[in-house]
């Protein structure tokens, strides 16, 4: 296909991308969360004092490109190839672009924005974001839902984790870290999953992280790794964080792992980078997050997870919390246009290792001809298809139903004009 084959293009992409490393570099320092807590309490509230510290890929950035030019795009993977290096380049340019405008460009080119407009589908993430919180704000406000106590230190809740990491994937084929500063509770990558050391876990957060973190985000990796012929598979490129997410996610929901807070938290996440993209500053996406019912502790993380390399005077943003609602959506979406087209095996290629739910479609050919295999790793919810089928055939159809004409009154008057005409 060129003067590199495809084995050593796919032996040469993780070298090339190893140093760019985007939520480590992204990381808040430690120490800085008990300053600002301490000044909002005494209603002397100020702007976190934030040194940004760019880091220099132009190198990295420029092996990258020459990468790209000598892939063949005309082939499957190739042009995967192609496209998982340039996302790399891209981050690679954001990370150099920290606290300034560029910085944000380049996250919205890897991550969209909430205000991105789908004109098929006519809504943007905006859209899903407050549809969510206004379905759920009225169970909230009636108090019939209590919070899940947070009260499980980090050690305990790894003691935990590990025995069901092991009886998914073999005994010590994937380990636990506790480090301190990271911004999510928790991190997976190929073999480890980190844990912030300082967070408190509930019950809830069992079956949450371990659907979302090791059966979604460990397992592709894992997958990917053990492909014969295209190892690039266990990448976790900034471009197949959408989908990645969107799986894990739709995990939660379907493996009933996530509660309503957790949805709230991913709406409000969407929502506050757009404020912040339209000029909120730190403080007041804070204080949004306050608002809208999460404590100080909660809010401030959240808070950090947004302005990650950006700007905290506002107008900035790093746009990942938007993935998780699009991923979503978009994996959901096409789940339900495979059953509908009788695809079932699309399903398997988006566990086969870390793709687009594009990559699914124009790699089909390759998972056809055995050149790409199957997944070893893939969640009981995943692989009972009829399962699968017969609740995304259900979600269709439910979605038809318009609950604005209906209340519980309409209820009863037709269960009445029923039994009067019997």
């Amino acid at each position: 296909m060129s003067a590199l084959s495809l084995s050593e293009l796919d032996a040469a992409l993780p070298g090339l991308a190893r140093k760019i490393r985007v939520l480590d570099a992204l990381a808040w320092p430690e120490g800085g969360e008990e300053v600002f807590l301490a000044q909002w309490r005494s209603g002397k509230a100020q702007l976190p004092k934030v040194e940004f510290r760019p880091r220099e890929h132009s190198a990295d950035i420029a092996a990258l490109d020459s990468f790209v030019e000598h892939c063949d795009q005309g082939h499957p993977a190739g042009r995967f190839l192609a496209r998982t290096a340039h996302s790399y380049a891209t981050a690679g340019r954001m990370l150099g672009a920290m606290g300034t405008p560029a910085f944000t460009r380049y996250s919205s080119a890897l991550y969209r924005r909430p205000d991105f407009y789908y004109p098929r589908q006519k809504l943007s993430m905006l859209d899903a974001a407050h549809f969510f919180l206004k379905t759920t704000d009225a169970l909230l406000g009636g108090n019939h839902i209590p919070p899940s106590p947070a009260d499980i230190p980090a050690d305990v809740f790894a003691a935990w984790l590990q025995p069901e990491l092991d009886r998914f994937f073999g005994a010590g084929q994937i380990s636990i870290k506790l480090e301190p500063g990271l911004a999510a509770k928790a991190i997976a990558g190929t073999s480890r999953i980190r844990l912030r050391a300082s967070a408190l876990f509930s019950e809830l957060d069992k079956q949450q992280l371990l659907q979302h973190e090791a059966f979604v985000h460990v397992a592709t990796a894992q997958n990917g790794a053990r492909q014969p012929n295209l190892q690039c598979l266990a990448l976790g490129a900034p471009r197949t964080t959408q989908t990645q997410e969107g799986i894990a996610t739709l995990a939660e929901l379907l493996t009933g792992s996530m509660d309503i807070n957790r949805l709230r938290r991913l709406a409000l996440r969407v929502l506050a980078v757009q404020q912040a993209l339209d000029g909120a500053d730190f403080i007041q996406v804070f204080e949004g997050f306050l608002k809208a019912g999460q404590s100080p502790e909660e809010s401030l993380r959240s808070t950090q997870r947004i302005f990650r390399g950006a700007n905290v005077r506002g107008g900035s943003a790093f746009t990942k919390d938007a993935a998780y609602l699009t991923g979503l959506l978009g994996v959901h979406t096409l789940l339900r246009v495979a059953i509908r087209d009788n695809r079932p095996e699309l399903v398997g290629h988006l566990f086969a290792g870390r793709l687009s739910l594009g990559d699914t479609l124009h790699l089909a050919p390759l998972f056809e001809s055995g050149w790409l295999v199957g997944p070893t790793f893939i969640p009981a919810w995943a692989s009972d298809l009829r399962r699968l089928a017969a609740g995304l055939a259900f979600s269709a159809f439910i979605a038809r139903i318009n609950l604005d004409v209906l209340d519980l009154q309409r209820f009863m008057d037709v269960e009445d004009e029923h039994e009067v005409d019997a």
